[in-house]
């Protein structure tokens, strides 16, 4: 790698350390082409991207970030997945060192907050943006069904009356 390449690839890192709001460090060594490929395609679909890169050059971008603490869990062959959601990478991460023993969770940055394993387990478990804001619009729209229930109710109260007085005089 050429010095021009070497600063385009510390730049692009640097940027998308920038954006990012979690990042979660891994160790991939013997996994498959397949698996890394698996990996990244569940990462892209939860709105996360994976990246690896030499650790010497990523220590350089991780400079002036918030996600810079992680620069000392880049030891041996690591890679980086990261994304603005705070759920979505870890989550992934966690789902496939499930799945794939040989992919090890070391730790994580969550904006300035350093995470340690246990730490990225716990932001994996918690639900994403998406489901928060699904159960928040289910809690909105529930009085509103509640009201409509309620205001329908005494009218088929009186139907039922009503009904169960017509079969009573059938009856008799």
């Amino acid at each position: 790698m050429d010095r021009a390449a070497k600063k385009a690839a510390v730049e692009e890192l640097n940027g998308l350390f920038g954006t990012t709001s979690v990042a979660v460090v891994a160790h991939y060594s013997g996994l498959t082409v397949a698996q890394m490929q698996k990996l990244r395609q569940q990462m892209k679909q939860a709105g996360a991207s994976v990246k690896v890169s030499k650790n010497r050059l990523a220590k350089i971008a991780l400079e002036g970030t918030d996600v810079v603490a992680i620069g000392s869990l880049l030891k041996g062959p690591t890679v980086i997945a990261t994304s603005s959601d705070p759920v979505a990478a870890p989550k992934i991460a966690v789902e496939f060192a499930k799945a794939n023993e040989k992919f090890v969770i070391l730790g994580g940055s969550m904006g300035k907050t350093v995470l340690n394993v246990d730490g990225v387990k716990a932001l994996a478990s918690l639900p994403s943006l998406d489901e928060l804001r699904g159960k928040l619009v289910g809690l909105l729209v529930a009085p509103a069904t509640k009201i409509a229930q309620l205001s329908t109710a005494p009218a088929a109260k009186v139907a039922r009356v009503v009904q169960a007085y017509a079969s009573k005089s059938e009856a008799a």
